[in-house]
C-alpha cells in the first residue's frame, strides 16, 4: 500500500458504479486509480471523490498497467470556492490540462505540483485574472527549462513549441470569459 498526498485533477465513469480518477501529485507525478464501486450510495468514496480537491491517498499499485486500485482518500483541501464562478472552474481546469500535457506520467513532479496548488487556492479565492494565467504559464515553462527565469516572453508560444500541441482549448474561452468579466 502506497500513500500520498494529491490533487484530484480528472474522473471518467467506468462501468456501472466505478470511476478511473486521474491525479497530480509531488512525488508520484501524474497517475490513474480506479475507484471501485465510487458511485453506489454506501461507498467510502462517495462525496470525496471531486475535481480539483486535495487528498491524502493510499493505493495499490498494479504490477501489471499503470491504472492503481485507489484504498482510501480523505480530503485535506476541499477548494469548495472553486465553485462559485464558471470562470474559476474554467480557470483551473485549463492550468490542470495544461499540466497534463507538459508532464510525464509516474514521474515526480514536486515544482509543478507546488506551482498548480498555488494557482487552485487563488482561484478557491478569487475569480482568474490574465496575469495568473501568464504568469503560471511563464513558471511552467521556467521549470520545464523551456525559457530562461525572469524571461517575460511567450510562454505559451514556448510549450506549443516544445511539446509540438496546441494548448488546450479552454484557455482561449477562459480569455474571452476573462474580456466579459
Amino acid at each position: 500500500m502506497e500513500k500520498t498526498e494529491a490533487i484530484l485533477i480528472g474522473r471518467t465513469r467506468y462501468a456501472e458504479s466505478s470511476l478511473i480518477v486521474h491525479w497530480c501529485s509531488p512525488d508520484v507525478g501524474l497517475f490513474k486509480t480506479i475507484a471501485k464501486g465510487a458511485l453506489r450510495p454506501k461507498s467510502p468514496f462517495s462525496g470525496v471523490l471531486d475535481l480539483f480537491v486535495s487528498a491524502d491517498l493510499r493505493f495499490v499499485r498494479s504490477k501489471s498497467s499503470d491504472l492503481h486500485t485507489l484504498a482510501e482518500a480523505r480530503w485535506t483541501h476541499p477548494r469548495l470556492g472553486l465553485r462559485e464562478s464558471y470562470g474559476r472552474v474554467l480557470a483551473a481546469t485549463y492550468l490542470v490540462k495544461l499540466v497534463s500535457l507538459v508532464a510525464e506520467s509516474g514521474s515526480p513532479i514536486p515544482e509543478i505540483h507546488d506551482l498548480l496548488v498555488k494557482a487552485l487556492d487563488y482561484l478557491a479565492a478569487k475569480d482568474p485574472v490574465p496575469a495568473l494565467i501568464t504568469r503560471f504559464e511563464q513558471r511552467l515553462a521556467e521549470i520545464l527549462g523551456i525559457i530562461p527565469g525572469g524571461d517575460s516572453g511567450m510562454a505559451s508560444a514556448a510549450i506549443e513549441d516544445s511539446f509540438h500541441r496546441k494548448l488546450p482549448v479552454q484557455r482561449r474561452q477562459l480569455a474571452d470569459w476573462m474580456m466579459k468579466h
